[in-house]
């Protein structure tokens, strides 16, 4: 197993909901450790930080020092600053409504004395919080493997748009999952089955860009995107890259403030929509041969 990470390189990672430039100091391969899975673990230390802060981190919490992730680092940024202020303006309503504005005031100011030591505080308590781990059926990482292969290395494209699409796919589910809910003896995921898929799609949607395209793929989705200017990514893509949005899923849940009986239920949807993707694996993936290949002129706007 290869260290993907240097010592002395400039790196960004997680800590918390939020990532950090950092360097790597040390970089190590830890087997049979106590309390540790197998793998790739790097001490850190961050940028403006005391030592004190220094740490080891598996390699899931370390992304490469790159324009797409120092992007990825200001989008974090900002939708925690946007779940900040929503939580103010709750607040302030909730505070007027019941005549206690005053009370609030002073209450704000006291909080803010102490908002340095609440960052950090914020912080520990979301690195004690329990992983989230959602199962991908084994035939479905074998795909995600073969297509990172057919891709990245045989610089194939997935054709689009596609067919089905991501929309089409989860219309499909929703029309059988009573039937899952029922093999599985779960008939209580059906309250919320709408509002878990319309959340996959709007979360599809809002990720493609930033989080689930490979370096070879950008140029066909800032393509698509001129042509198809009026169409959601959702109604373009399809299997291929919503799985890959599974695989990110675990990420996104640990940076919420859900519930664990939330957390409980997602996990439980996600299950069940890949075991239907991949029992209908062939008719919802791209067959190899169904791949693209690419103009020359493709892989000259790369290059440039």
């Amino acid at each position: 197993m290869a260290l993907t990470f240097d010592n002395g390189e400039q790196v960004l990672c997680f800590h918390g909901p939020l990532l950090y430039e950092a360097k790597v100091l040390k970089a190590e391969l830890w087997q049979d450790k106590a309390g540790f899975e197998d793998g790739s673990y790097y001490f850190v230390h961050y940028k403006g930080w005391k030592n004190t802060w220094d740490e080891w981190v598996p390699e899931s919490r370390i992304l490469k020092f790159t324009p797409e992730n120092l992007q990825k680092q200001a989008d974090l940024k900002d939708a925690v600053m946007v779940q900040k202020k929503a939580a103010q303006l709750k607040k302030s309503a909730a505070a007027a409504a019941s005549g206690e504005g005053d009370t609030r005031k002073r209450k704000t100011r006291e909080e803010s004395a102490g908002a340095g030591l609440g960052v950090r505080e914020r912080e520990e308590e979301f690195l004690k919080r329990p992983e989230v781990k959602i199962s991908i059926p084994e035939s479905l990482k074998t795909r995600l493997v073969e297509e990172w292969e057919w891709v990245t290395k045989e610089h194939k494209l997935v054709p689009l748009p596609r067919t089905p699409t991501v929309q089409d796919i989860l219309q499909s589910y929703s029309l059988v999952a009573p039937t899952y809910f029922s093999k599985h003896n779960a008939t209580h995921l059906a309250s919320t089955l709408a509002e878990t898929l319309e959340g996959l799609r709007l979360y599809f949607d809002k990720a493609l860009g930033n989080l689930l395209l490979y370096r070879f793929e950008r140029q066909q989705y800032v393509d698509i995107r001129k042509r198809l200017v009026d169409k959601e990514v959702s109604a373009v893509y399809g299997a291929e890259h919503l799985l890959r949005m599974f695989v990110q899923l675990p990420s996104l849940i640990a940076h919420t403030n859900m519930e664990r009986e939330a957390v409980s239920l997602l996990k439980d949807h996600f299950a069940l929509v890949l075991e239907w993707m991949e029992e209908n694996l062939e008719s919802l993936f791209v067959k190899e041969g169904e791949y693209g290949g690419v103009p020359s002129e493709y892989l000259s706007g790369l290059r440039g």
